[in-house]
């Protein structure tokens, strides 16, 4: 889990047993309601066996470390930041879907087309309903680029085309201008030598194999592992949205300018990007809380974001973003779940074995 690199997150035995409690209580209440929750609410739960003057206390005490706040003198204790924090490193429960909502979602991946793209939509489509907030999902993208095949294809005279294949299925092309002219035999033979030899190898392994080739292979794969680096040091991916006017129909953005900076948000790519870039080798499900310091314009909102893939070989990642009050163990139990299928989906595309797992 992300910790805040700005605030000092509270151990989880800062606070008694009962103060956990009572601030678990209040957090899961003030999801479902909106609005602040009070002593005597907080002392009907069944799980308590206090009276409503102990809760109260306790309120005070969570105040008093900065977990809770009180919006007026005689109104009930809303969370903090800190305190939604503190709930979701010690307090928040598993969250796991149904069995049933787990079969509906696999049925409907079963149902949709075999592609990346169809399985891209549907991710962001089934956790923005999941969640009843956005969802955002990136394309699988491999950590290392691995050759798979190339062609030297004839222009005119000494111009010949480079065509180069990825084994993720990216294709890169180069107009390339020879010293001297060569038949179309001989580039294919060219083209024919180097997929011999460098099939399925990465940047590192071609580097090292290139002493091998014939000498005008050696220069071919010069600029093939060029090509090869630009592509593994691009970052830009296109982003997958879904559930914007779900998430706007929450009481906290119905303030215009509330609703204005999640469109913002939501729709501006270098800040997607910059969140993407972080979280893109990191393990597990993370949870961002009003930005935590390093994201200004997430302020009030929270993000839940997991990658999906093969550990080490090809991976994207998928998330949710909604408002702080924000169902955290149902949420990140969709959003892990979601992720464990699509990195099923990717070991069957690439015929390995996923090596990520549900947390």
């Amino acid at each position: 889990m992300t910790e805040n690199k700005t605030d000092n997150l509270l151990p989880s035995d800062a606070l008694t047993d009962r103060q956990r409690q009572v601030l678990g209580i209040l957090i899961q209440q003030y999801v479902e309601t909106a609005q602040p929750i009070g002593s005597v609410t907080i002392a009907k739960n069944p799980l308590l066996d206090v009276s409503p003057a102990t809760v109260r206390n306790e309120l005070a005490a969570l105040e008093r470390a900065g977990l809770l706040t009180q919006p007026h003198t005689s109104a009930g204790r809303v969370p903090t930041e800190a305190g939604y924090r503190y709930f979701v490193r010690h307090l928040a429960p598993t969250g796991e879907l149904t069995s049933r909502e787990r079969r509906d979602i696999r049925f409907q991946f079963g149902q949709a087309r075999p592609e990346i793209d169809q399985w891209l939509r549907l991710s962001t489509s089934v956790l923005a309903q999941t969640t009843q907030a956005a969802a955002l999902a990136t394309a699988p993208r491999s950590t290392r680029s691995y050759y798979k095949h190339m062609e030297l294809v004839s222009i005119h005279d000494i111009r010949v085309l480079l065509v180069l294949v990825l084994q993720d299925g990216t294709v890169k092309q180069q107009m390339i201008e020879l010293q001297q002219p060569m038949e179309q035999d001989e580039l294919s033979r060219v083209s024919n030598e180097m997929n011999e030899r460098l099939a399925d190898l990465d940047l590192t392994s071609i580097r090292r194999e290139a002493a091998t080739l014939s000498p005008f292979a050696q220069q071919i794969s010069l600029l093939v592992t060029e090509m090869m680096d630009r592509t593994s040091r691009s970052s830009a991916s296109r982003i997958y949205r879904d559930g914007l006017g779900q998430m706007l129909s929450e009481p906290e953005f119905a303030d215009g300018d509330n609703a204005r900076g999640i469109v913002q948000v939501f729709e501006e790519q270098s800040l997607l990007q910059q969140v993407i870039d972080e979280f893109a080798e990191l393990d597990g499900i993370h949870v961002v809380i009003s930005g935590d310091g390093r994201y200004d314009e997430l302020h009030d909102t929270s993000l839940v974001i997991s990658r999906y893939g093969v550990a080490n070989h090809t991976s994207g990642l998928l998330g949710v973003i909604g408002p702080l009050r924000m169902s955290y163990g149902r949420t990140m139990g969709a959003v892990g779940y979601v992720a464990h299928i699509m990195s099923d989906l990717v070991s069957d595309i690439y015929g390995i074995s996923s090596q990520t797992e549900m947390e």
